[in-house]
Protein backbone atom coordinates (compact mmCIF):
# COMPACT_ATOMS: atom_id res chain seq x y z
CA UNK A 1 0.00 0.00 0.00
CA UNK A 2 1.20 3.45 -0.84
CA UNK A 3 1.23 6.09 1.83
CA UNK A 4 -0.24 8.99 -0.07
CA UNK A 5 -1.52 12.35 1.06
CA UNK A 6 -4.78 13.88 -0.11
CA UNK A 7 -5.14 17.47 -1.34
CA UNK A 8 -5.40 18.88 2.20
CA UNK A 9 -2.68 16.63 3.58
CA UNK A 10 -5.12 14.02 4.94
CA UNK A 11 -3.78 10.48 5.04
CA UNK A 12 -5.32 8.35 2.26
CA UNK A 13 -4.25 4.73 2.86
CA UNK A 14 -5.74 3.39 -0.37
CA UNK A 15 -4.55 6.27 -2.51
CA UNK A 16 -8.06 6.51 -4.00
CA UNK A 17 -8.03 10.30 -4.18
CA UNK A 18 -4.82 10.28 -6.16
CA UNK A 19 -6.11 7.56 -8.51
CA UNK A 20 -9.40 9.43 -9.02
CA UNK A 21 -7.62 12.67 -9.85
CA UNK A 22 -5.38 10.85 -12.32
CA UNK A 23 -8.44 9.29 -13.97
CA UNK A 24 -10.25 12.63 -14.26
CA UNK A 25 -7.16 14.42 -15.59
CA UNK A 26 -6.58 11.74 -18.25
CA UNK A 27 -10.21 11.56 -19.46
CA UNK A 28 -10.54 12.43 -23.17
CA UNK A 29 -11.97 15.88 -23.84
CA UNK A 30 -14.66 14.54 -26.22
CA UNK A 31 -16.07 12.22 -23.54
CA UNK A 32 -16.42 15.07 -21.06
CA UNK A 33 -18.14 17.27 -23.64
CA UNK A 34 -20.56 14.51 -24.67
CA UNK A 35 -21.56 13.90 -21.06
CA UNK A 36 -22.05 17.61 -20.44
CA UNK A 37 -24.14 18.16 -23.57
CA UNK A 38 -26.37 15.11 -23.03
CA UNK A 39 -27.10 16.04 -19.41
CA UNK A 40 -29.54 18.91 -20.02
CA UNK A 41 -31.20 17.02 -22.88
CA UNK A 42 -31.92 13.99 -20.69
CA UNK A 43 -33.22 16.26 -17.95
CA UNK A 44 -35.57 17.91 -20.45
CA UNK A 45 -36.86 14.54 -21.67
CA UNK A 46 -37.45 13.32 -18.12
CA UNK A 47 -39.23 16.58 -17.28
CA UNK A 48 -41.54 16.26 -20.28
CA UNK A 49 -42.36 12.63 -19.44
CA UNK A 50 -43.15 13.57 -15.83
CA UNK A 51 -45.32 16.49 -16.96
CA UNK A 52 -47.28 14.21 -19.34
CA UNK A 53 -47.75 11.66 -16.56
CA UNK A 54 -49.06 14.34 -14.19
CA UNK A 55 -51.49 15.71 -16.80
CA UNK A 56 -52.69 12.18 -17.60
CA UNK A 57 -53.22 11.42 -13.89
CA UNK A 58 -55.17 14.65 -13.36
CA UNK A 59 -57.31 13.97 -16.45
CA UNK A 60 -57.97 10.39 -15.32
CA UNK A 61 -59.04 11.57 -11.87
CA UNK A 62 -61.26 14.29 -13.36
CA UNK A 63 -63.01 11.88 -15.71
CA UNK A 64 -63.41 9.09 -13.18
Amino acid sequence: MANTQGPQGNYDPAGSTQMFRAFVDEAPQGTQQAAASSGPRIGLIVGVVVAIAVVAAVAWLALK
